[in-house]
């Protein structure tokens, strides 16, 4: 089995940033929804996204927001990718010309498959709990059985990960990433490193 990426999500700060690249975290992701706890602004998430080496990627989370206001978090941050959390359909997705992830709302899609096929052209799909048009974060987990084996682009799991179970979920489901927000935290958007530290110790221990 290939090395599972890690990627932390819902930072805010910068000595979180410092500490994920410590852990040699993968990613980071910037949560630039309103709706969400975790929410920065673009001016905030820029700096944040500055911090980043070469081959750490930043990722810009969005749901349901304006074309305007994406094409602003784009233009300001410079993310890697955007990760859309919404109902953004594939024409809405295409038309910024923006490498994405596509978050599948495991509580209210039975057929993931046919969910991917269509976004033909995203990069991949993070998988998470919540149910369509709720904010991820949530700390609840999903039947990793549920996840398939066959899809043709990275599948990412998110969705109640801990240092407890991410290394059961990564044997059950074998992802090419997972996703962790609160349960790395001590409260929505402060990491706690501690927390981190042994999420990322049970991720390499899963891979070995």
């Amino acid at each position: 089995m290939s090395r599972t990426r890690i990627k932390f999500c819902g930072i805010t700060r910068g000595e979180d940033v410092r500490c994920a690249l410590e852990l040699g975290v993968d990613a980071i992701g910037l949560v630039l929804t309103r709706k969400s706890r975790r929410f920065v602004e673009p001016s905030s998430a820029r700096v944040l996204r500055a911090l980043l080496p070469p081959f750490v990627s930043a990722v810009a989370l969005l749901m349901d927001d304006d074309p305007e206001w994406v094409e602003q978090v784009i233009q300001v941050v410079r993310p890697d990718l955007l990760q859309f959390h919404g109902s953004e359909d594939a024409a809405f997705a295409e038309r910024l010309d923006y490498p994405y992830l596509k978050a599948v709302p495991m509580a209210s899609v039975d057929d993931v498959p046919a969910y991917a096929r269509a976004h033909p052209r995203a990069a991949g799909f993070l998988l998470d709990s919540h149910a369509v048009g709720a904010v991820g974060g949530t700390g609840a987990a999903f039947d990793w059985t549920r996840v398939p084996r066959n899809l043709d682009r990275p599948l990412v799991l998110a969705g109640g990960l801990d240092a407890g179970n991410v290394a059961a979920a990564i044997t059950q489901a074998q992802p090419y990433a997972v996703d962790v927000s609160s349960g790395i935290e001590s409260e929505p958007g402060i990491k706690d490193p501690q927390r981190m530290r042994a999420f990322v110790a049970a991720v390499r221990a899963a891979g070995s």
